[in-house]
This record gives structure tokens, C-alpha cells and sequence, in this order.
């Protein structure tokens, strides 16, 4: 799943767990989410919703995170979704 997203976005295997964190196009995290949902019904979280600011600084923005949960079929389906909803941007 990561070699084929990054192709399109910054994003890199975790040390440990079952998160991705990856910088999206542009710097609206919230926006993208909601407009990947709502045109190709992939959820994500935006990364802005999930980090609290530190020095006016918040690290989760400008990145999603992408939660590894269900089957690979549907991981990679929805890796397959993100790849077309971000070169038809």
C-alpha cells in the first residue's frame, strides 16, 4: 500500500502500529478529508484533528491519517481510491 501511495503523497511505513501518517496536497487536511469522503467514500482522519499545538505549531497538519484496520483487499482498494482522488485534483 505505501509504495503505491507514494507515488502521489509523503508517506512512509510506521516503526510500529497500524497508522499511516501522510502529508496531503496542499495544506487543508480537513478539506481533503471531507472531500475524499464525500467523492470517493474513503475516511480518513485529518492529522490538524489529532495533534494539539505546541508553540502555534500543530505537527498533524497538512497530514492524514489512515488507519490499517480492514482486510488488505479493502487497504488497497482504498490506497487505489486516495491515488485517483489526488490526481484528479
Amino acid at each position: 500500500m505505501t509504495p503505491l501511495l507514494a507515488g502521489v503523497m509523503d508517506v512512509a511505513l510506521p516503526d510500529a502500529g497500524f497508522y499511516l501518517w501522510a502529508r496531503v496536497p496542499g495544506d487543508d487536511d480537513v478539506a481533503f478529508a471531507l472531500q475524499l469522503l464525500a467523492q470517493y467514500n474513503v475516511a480518513v482522519l485529518p492529522g490538524s484533528l489529532l495533534a494539539r499545538e505546541s508553540g502555534g505549531i500543530n505537527p498533524g497538519a497538512g497530514r492524514i491519517r489512515m488507519a490499517l484496520v480492514a482486510g488488505v483487499d479493502e487497504c488497497l482498494e482504498a490506497a487505489h481510491r486516495i491515488v485517483s482522488f489526488i490526481q484528479a485534483r
